[in-house]
């Protein structure tokens, strides 16, 4: 699990530098899979991992280094890029928000992966909490992990689906990868929006056809 984690953290560390040099992480990521050395598994570009098998595990085998007097400086590498990457969604909105304060936006997902309810580690609870801190109206929808984030997060609030997180937003987030996100009406998500803000936080959607139909979109090292 140290090691999925690691090629997780590898391929976020490449998509920050993609950004830079105006290279898209996801076609990198492709095409490093393409090699059968490699693999395309677990290169997934985004905002990290989470869940209660990788942040635990990684943690537990840096801390039995500690133990024995040794400095794990690539695990702890690992978890300080998983860190950060769910903070770049923060970076993306206020990019194209400027500010955070009073502006509504909304989490598309919040479970720690598609197709379960978990929410342990998962990075919707770190964004939500931050911009809930910076004065952000925040609200969320997920189809499986609502019940339990209202325990969690019982100051955001929950919506019965995507249009309704949509209507009068500032922005949306693309938090966690489910499958019916990839199928939305995107010109009634635009016209119910405030402003036509996405920050696709797993690059499910193609940038070029985003921008086409009118949205300000910021994907994860393809900007």
């Amino acid at each position: 699990n140290a090691f999925l984690a690691a090629r997780i953290s590898f391929i976020n560390e490449i998509a920050r530098i993609c950004e830079r040099v105006d290279a898209d992480a996801k076609l990198v990521a492709e095409g490093m899979g393409l090699d059968k050395r490699i693999g395309p598994s677990y290169l997934d570009v985004g905002i990290g991992y989470g869940g209660s098998c990788f942040p635990k595990d990684v943690k537990a085998l840096a801390a039995l280094a500690e133990r024995f007097d040794y400095h794990p400086e690539l695990l702890n590498a690992v978890m300080d890029i998983n860190r950060d990457q769910r903070m770049l969604v923060i970076d993306k909105l206020r990019d194209c928000l400027e500010e955070l304060d009073e502006k509504v936006v909304g989490l598309l997902g919040l479970a720690f992966k598609p197709n379960t309810d978990d929410l342990r580690e998962a990075p919707s609870l770190d964004i939500a909490k931050v911009l809930l801190a910076a004065g952000a109206h925040v609200r969320a929808y997920d189809p499986a992990a609502m019940e339990g984030a209202r325990v969690k997060l019982p100051a955001i609030e929950y919506t019965r689906d995507a249009y309704g997180l949509a209507a009068g937003a500032d922005a949306l987030v693309v938090v966690t990868e489910w499958n019916e996100f990839r199928h939305l009406d995107m010109g009634r998500l635009k016209a119910s929006m405030r402003r036509p803000v996405i920050v696709d936080g797993r690059n499910i959607y193609d940038p070029a056809v985003m921008r086409g139909l009118g949205f300000t979109y910021r994907g994860i090292g393809r900007d």
